[in-house]
């Protein structure tokens, strides 16, 4: 599934494509700007994002074999609510 056909499921529900597109679009737009301030994203039944600080660590190039230095950054975790992994499973 991507976008779009996250766009046609919303459709189905408001009956407008353009309104679906919208909708879908400032969800997106929202949970990054959060996760750009390090805010939280809990959605019930869904699961919790948030962000997590990365520490520099030692690399090697796989094709020439040297070491690199990868730099410290922030990355997204996400954590599976307990609804969502029951119905995985």
């Amino acid at each position: 599934m991507n976008k779009a056909d996250i766009i046609e499921l919303v459709e189905k529900t408001l009956g407008n494509r353009d309104q679906a597109k919208v909708a879908v679009d400032s969800l997106l737009e929202g949970i990054a700007q959060s996760l750009k301030k390090g805010e939280t994203i809990s959605l019930r039944g869904l699961g919790t994002f948030k962000c997590v600080q990365r520490k520099a660590r030692q690399g090697v190039n796989p094709r020439t074999g040297e070491k690199i230095k990868i730099k410290a950054r922030r990355a997204v975790r996400f954590s599976p609510g307990v609804q969502l992994k029951k119905a995985v499973n």
